[in-house]
């Protein structure tokens, strides 16, 4: 008789589910601060890198734990850390110099609401940052929004793969509901992906040439071709790694876009509505950077509307118009501060927006 391998899922909060697939992913260093609210993950990697034999490391500050993870990358290894809002804008000079010198590694931001030291809601204000790179210079981070713990880890196992193959940081974006929510998740190690060798790492050069990882550039024409070797890399990631997921979306006169807990919230709205007969269907980015602009394009030769829902004052919503390209009008409804929206609130803008 074959054995029964199914797997029971277990419950995690969202942090623990990112550590949980971080440790199977082969994450062999993490380093982070305490900050509310992804404490939770900080402690269970405090657990659990112990009990595996990895580095865990509380770090002094947000600073020190960013270099932390430039070190062990450029060493080869697997590294992480995660933060929150104020936390994540500390290490936005370590990413910048993450990218400049092409060193993989995997940033959690657990978002609450700001400016400034702000509070412990959740909130989506850091959508600017994260799609722009955040820091100093030409670069750019791939950025996974996940809308349920499961998809929180699964995810993760995504984002060390898309650092490695790409020699890029790559960011996981949720806040504070996704963070410290708890869901019953199956946490697995997917099939292993073909991937680059790590032939540039920094591993002592007895018996071959030494290596340089830099990124100061000072002669003539040197940090252009670099740049614009990035660029190119950039461009790679654009084309081959977008991710969203639509609903109800091929007779939808009106189209909710919007990722992370908000998304899930859209996801009942859109039911709802639809046993009401109104035409209405929901896109949700899964990349956030790269954004699904083609998907959303394609759907604006259909719509006759769409509607940015965020738990921020209005940032996607400049993305879902660049995407639209005209094509028909966007709206954007959300508000931020840490107050999570309500379905009957996105119901009520929902019905408001719907062509007439």
């Amino acid at each position: 008789m074959k054995e029964n391998t199914t797997i029971e899922p277990a419950l995690f909060c969202g942090n623990e589910a990112i550590g949980e697939a971080a440790i199977q992913a082969g994450c062999r260093a993490y380093f982070g601060y305490p900050i509310t609210p992804q404490n939770e993950l900080t402690a269970y990697m405090a657990k659990r890198m112990g009990e595996e034999g990895r580095v865990f490391i509380q770090s002094e500050s947000e600073l020190a734990a960013i270099s932390m993870v430039f070190g062990a990358a450029a060493a080869g290894e697997r590294a992480m850390t995660s933060s929150s809002s104020p936390g994540v804008s500390l290490k936005q000079e370590g990413i910048s110099y993450l990218a400049g010198c092409e060193l993989p590694a995997v940033i959690v931001n657990m978002s609450r609401g700001g400016p400034g030291l702000g509070n412990i809601g959740p909130a989506q204000a850091d959508y600017y940052q994260s799609t722009r790179g955040g820091g100093h210079g030409d670069y750019r981070t791939p950025v996974l929004a996940g809308a349920s713990v499961q998809e929180l880890a699964d995810l993760t196992f995504l984002a060390f793969d898309i650092a490695d193959r790409y020699r890029t940081p790559t960011l996981i974006l949720g806040d504070g509901i996704l963070g410290q929510m708890m869901e019953p998740a199956v946490i697995t190690h997917p099939e292993p992906t073909e991937l680059p060798a790590k032939d540039w790492t920094l591993t002592g050069s007895r018996g071959r040439p030494p290596r340089s990882i830099k990124s100061l550039y000072l002669g003539p024409g040197e940090l252009e071709a670099h740049n614009r070797k990035l660029q190119e890399v950039y461009r790679t990631i654009s084309e081959t790694e977008v991710r969203w997921e639509s609903l109800m979306t091929e007779d939808a006169s009106l189209v909710l876009v919007a990722y992370g807990i908000t998304a899930r919230i859209c996801r009942e709205v859109v039911f709802r509505l639809r046993k009401e007969g109104l035409p209405v269907g929901l896109l949700r980015p899964i990349t956030l950077w790269p954004f699904p602009d083609k998907a959303i394009r394609e759907l604006s030769r259909t719509a006759e509307k769409f509607l940015s829902v965020e738990m921020n004052f209005g940032q996607m919503v400049d993305d879902v118009r660049l995407a639209v390209n005209g094509n028909c009008p966007v709206e954007f409804f959300g508000h931020g501060g840490g107050e999570i929206l309500t379905g009957a609130e996105i119901m009520e803008a929902a019905r408001g927006h719907l062509p007439r």
